[in-house]
């Protein structure tokens, strides 16, 4: 018969906490506790601190308004005193001025022919009538003044020459000029007033007018400056 050998039965080893559990367990003690600590603190600091005053709204600002100071009372105007017109002088009434009788009017200076012969020059017109002398006028009114005159025999004015082509080609006609006559008797202007329809025979008159020799205006006794109108006709049948 075999004999078996009986094993040896393990005893059950008790429960041994490990150093590193203990550590554990203590950290997580001390952080746990300050927490609590912590929280308390903050927790009495609230309870314990005084309310916060009410805000208090901003009082109203009064403002009074005062009633406007009476004006000073104006003086009254002093009363000016009436002046008594005075009677107004009694003014006698001027003697009316004889009014001055008119001039006698110039009779109007007969009108120069031009020659057709283109050698003989025209001869002059028969010179005006002098016109009377003009009354002297009264104090304070100006003098007439007397026209210029160009018919005098003595100024020897010619007569325009009659353009040789005007005359071939049979124009004629009359123009009538306007002349400024200065103090000494010369023209410093001379335009046409009415043309003759031909500025052959405006020029022709032109250029002739520009050399003659006039009788001056008067005015009084006074040689005065003053326009003067020429008529001049071209014709074929003379």
């Amino acid at each position: 018969m075999t004999a078996t050998a009986a094993l040896p039965t393990s005893a059950p080893q008790p429960y041994v906490v490990a150093d590193s559990d203990r550590l554990w367990r203590g950290t997580n003690l001390g952080w746990i506790g300050a927490a609590v600590v912590v929280h308390g603190a903050l927790l009495a600091a609230i309870t314990l601190a005084p309310a916060a005053a009410p805000l208090q709204p901003p009082a109203p600002l009064m403002v009074s308004i005062l009633p406007p100071a009476p004006s000073a009372p104006t003086p009254p105007a002093p009363a000016t005193p009436t002046a008594k017109s005075e009677p107004k002088p009694l003014v006698k009434p001027a003697p009316a001025k004889p009014k001055p009788a008119p001039a006698p009017a110039m009779p109007a200076p007969s009108p120069i022919a031009a020659a057709p012969q283109p050698s003989t020059p025209a001869t002059p017109a028969a010179p005006a009538a002098a016109a009377p002398a003009a009354p002297s006028a009264p104090a304070g009114n100006p003098a007439p003044v007397s026209a210029p005159r160009f018919d005098a025999d003595y100024l020897s004015n010619p007569a325009p020459a009659y353009p040789p082509l005007s005359r071939r080609m049979g124009e004629q006609g009359k123009v009538m000029l306007r002349a400024h006559v200065l103090p000494n008797g010369s023209a410093d202007e001379v335009v046409v007033k009415t043309t003759s329809g031909s500025s052959r025979l405006d020029n022709a008159a032109l250029d002739a007018v520009r050399k003659w020799k006039f009788v001056p205006a008067r005015q009084g006794s006074e040689l005065v400056a003053a326009w003067v109108q020429i008529p001049i006709t071209f014709s074929l049948e003379n």
